[in-house]
């Protein structure tokens, strides 16, 4: 079998879970993760790791960033910051009605959620707290309080403004909600605003647009870990040194960080310093 990742352009409607199980019954293929969940009434594309070996890769593009098109409605707010939320039109926008300027909003958009940013994420969301999903709380009634994080946004620019829609493309950090980003914009304009639709464009250098339906998947879809790999730093090895860090040993050296050791022009295993003993590298995880 093939070892390696597959774009998927994920629909309207099923989960990603529902996703990856479709994917495990086409290519017949149990061991199947993701680089990140897309809601169900998101699109968009989703990257997916197939068979052990791309599995134990995941970590290296944890912190990917990604882009999105999303479309915002103003005039109302969300108890999920989306329309899956209990919908409130807001009747008397704080501060009178918002600008319809295009330039205006934009120069606004830069200076107030451009840049690193503390987001809240929605309590209607997968951040735990106290050790239960904060969704799961908020459902039950539960006051949640989720402390502020860090988050980068690249851009986040106008693509077309007809009032009540807006719709925006964003790059951004791994771990932005882009609900909240919304729904802080209608904080900024005064008036409330939900997302309403959202497609994910981008996830690092992977693109939307060389990515398959889930049900037309197929293995010569994926792309083989050999040619995934060579983004990171390299390091061949010898078959003596392969023969060690194979068996969790350690070789003689100095590495960077996610430095892929290469065998017979295989990748083999992610390498580390060893902090015990200076000069000496050992395998984090073999492929």
């Amino acid at each position: 079998m093939r070892h390696g990742y597959l774009l998927i352009h994920k629909p309207v409607g099923p989960t990603s879970h529902d996703i990856v199980g479709q994917v495990r019954r086409t290519l017949s293929e149990r061991n199947i993760g993701h680089l990140g969940t897309l809601d169900p009434l998101a699109s968009g594309l989703m990257v997916l790791a197939i068979g052990n070996k791309a599995l134990k890769t995941v970590e290296l593009f944890q912190h990917a960033s990604k882009e999105y098109i999303a479309e915002a409605t103003l005039g109302a707010t969300s108890t999920t910051y989306d329309s899956e939320g209990i919908i409130s039109p807001v009747t008397r926008p704080k501060g009178g009605e918002p600008s319809k300027d295009l330039d205006a909003v934009q120069v606004m958009i830069n200076k107030r959620l451009v840049g690193k940013i503390e987001q809240i994420p929605p309590v209607y969301s997968a951040v735990s707290i106290g050790g239960e999903r904060a969704y799961r709380k908020a459902r039950r009634g539960v006051p949640v309080t989720i402390p502020p994080r860090q988050v980068e946004i690249q851009f986040c620019n106008i693509l077309s403004y007809d009032y009540p829609k807006m719709t925006l493309h964003i790059a951004c950090s791994s771990g932005t909600y882009v609900r909240t980003i919304i729904y802080d914009l209608g904080e900024l304009l005064r008036c409330g605003a939900y997302m309403s639709a959202l497609e994910r464009t981008k996830v690092g250098e992977w693109d939307l647009k060389d990515a398959v339906k889930p049900e037309d998947a197929t293995w010569t879809d994926v792309m083989p870990l050999k040619d995934i790999m060579h983004i990171f730093n390299k390091k061949e090895v010898t078959a003596e040194e392969w023969a060690h860090l194979e068996h969790g040993r350690t070789i003689e050296g100095f590495c960077t960080a996610n430095t892929i050791a290469w065998f017979d022009g295989l990748p083999c295993a992610i390498l580390e310093n060893d902090p015990k003993h200076a000069g000496r590298i050992k395998p984090r995880k073999v492929l």
